[in-house]
């Protein structure tokens, strides 16, 4: 069975940081380009952060540039999102996403993990 798994969300204040894991299952990390999308309370699904399956290229959405950061371990079929210097406005639950390109979303979803960010 393909599936991702998020973890590493919870609640922090603002200007903490969090780092989220996407662990894959049933399928070989290596081939993949992963993605991270957010979805805030009311809002659409937005992406944030993307990198190749050869860890070559990767991407950011304006809003995170500079704070958020993203790696991947093939060999522990994990992909990581470090996000530092968190603002009240990245309060959202977090997906990760296989299979797609920075501008599109593939086929495969985790189950998301929610980042409040409060004090």
């Amino acid at each position: 069975q393909l599936q991702l798994v998020e973890s590493g969300g919870g609640l922090v204040q603002p200007g903490g940081s969090l780092r989220l894991s996407c662990a894959a299952s049933g399928f070989t990390l290596d081939n993949y380009a992963i993605g991270w999308f957010r979805q805030a309370p009311g809002k659409d699904r937005e992406g944030v952060s993307f990198i190749s399956s050869s860890d070559v290229t990767t991407f950011y959405a304006d809003s995170v540039k500079g704070r958020f950061a993203i790696s991947r371990d093939n060999a522990k079929k994990t992909v990581y999102l470090q996000m530092n210097s968190l603002k009240a406005e990245d309060t959202a639950v977090y997906y990760c996403n296989a299979g797609g390109s920075s501008n599109r979303a593939g086929p495969l979803w985790g189950q998301g993990t929610l980042v409040t960010v409060s004090t």
